[in-house]
């Protein structure tokens, strides 16, 4: 039952919060809702095409330096993920640069790979995209709290400008709220998700060792 605990998508030792490199990705892409969603889209993108690619070359790649193949893969498709965003929306693609090069930064961090090499290809690919989906809903979960206080607005992809603001009201005369839209407001944030992590993530171990 433990060693089950210790493998749970968002309470094991490899949650998206347990992670360094998630938590700096989950700051920074969560300024505004359109750019969560954005890398909500590289995160499912890159994780997935990334294992299809692993197992599907598998029979030919070599054993050696299978590390650096896989990080030339998640670069690739990254790559290819920017470049659809660019043909589609290039002021979009421009702002979204970051999150998206970031994101096999994740992937590798992650390690999912080894942790999923031993499944059948689909079971792996199941796992995979459901951990890049629990990080890109947390990012999207924060960016959901940050631009409404922050900037007073709801944004989404898309228009002449990158993004289209769903509702926009003035917030300039609260400054607690406008905090929240700067970097020190998602740490802010983040710590307190982190602490509502660790308490939940410390009930639910007793349950496990209970059960």
């Amino acid at each position: 039952m433990k060693e089950a605990y210790q493998s749970h998508l968002f309470w094991g030792i490899h949650a998206p919060l347990s992670s360094l490199t998630n938590m700096f990705f989950l700051i920074i892409a969560s300024g505004r809702t359109a750019f969560a969603l954005i890398t909500l889209g590289s995160l499912l993108w890159v994780y997935g095409m990334t294992v299809i690619g692993i197992y599907l070359g598998k029979p030919i790649l070599p054993r050696k330096g299978k590390k650096i193949l896989h990080v030339f893969l998640s670069a690739l498709f990254s790559s290819f993920y920017l470049m659809i965003l660019n043909f589609l929306n290039p002021l979009l693609a421009l702002e979204c640069t970051l999150f998206v090069i970031l994101t096999p930064v994740s992937f590798i961090g992650s390690e999912i790979i080894d942790r999923v090499e031993s499944l059948e290809p689909e079971n792996a690919l199941a796992r995979v995209l459901l951990e890049a989906l629990t990080l890109g809903v947390l990012i999207l979960a924060v960016a959901l709290i940050r631009e409404p206080l922050g900037f007073g607005s709801l944004s989404i992809p898309g228009g002449t400008f990158g993004i289209i603001e769903l509702f926009n009201y003035d917030t300039g005369r609260i400054i607690p709220l406008r905090i929240i839209s700067s970097s020190a407001g998602a740490f802010l944030l983040l710590g307190y998700g982190i602490a509502l992590f660790r308490f939940y993530r410390k009930r639910a171990s007793r349950a496990e060792d209970i059960e």
